[in-house]
């Protein structure tokens, strides 16, 4: 599977990051940590899970199905 999670810049003038929400067709995620931001699609069905360990991300884990 490959790398679902997207790398957004941060204006490191200012530290503001700016995200254009209408230009997303989908229910999306921003996960910010250690002044980097990583953006992701939530799944149709299922969970997306964000693992920390001291504080700190260290993993975003997804766990999706489908109805019968």
């Amino acid at each position: 599977m490959g790398n679902r999670l997207e790398r957004l810049e941060i204006d490191s003038a200012t530290g503001k990051l700016e995200i254009d929400i209408m230009e997303k067709n989908t229910s999306f995620a921003i996960v910010v940590c250690n002044r980097q931001a990583k953006l992701t699609s939530l799944p149709d069905h299922g969970e997306t899970k964000i693992i920390t360990h001291q504080g700190k991300v260290k993993r975003v884990k997804y766990d999706e199905g489908e109805e019968f």
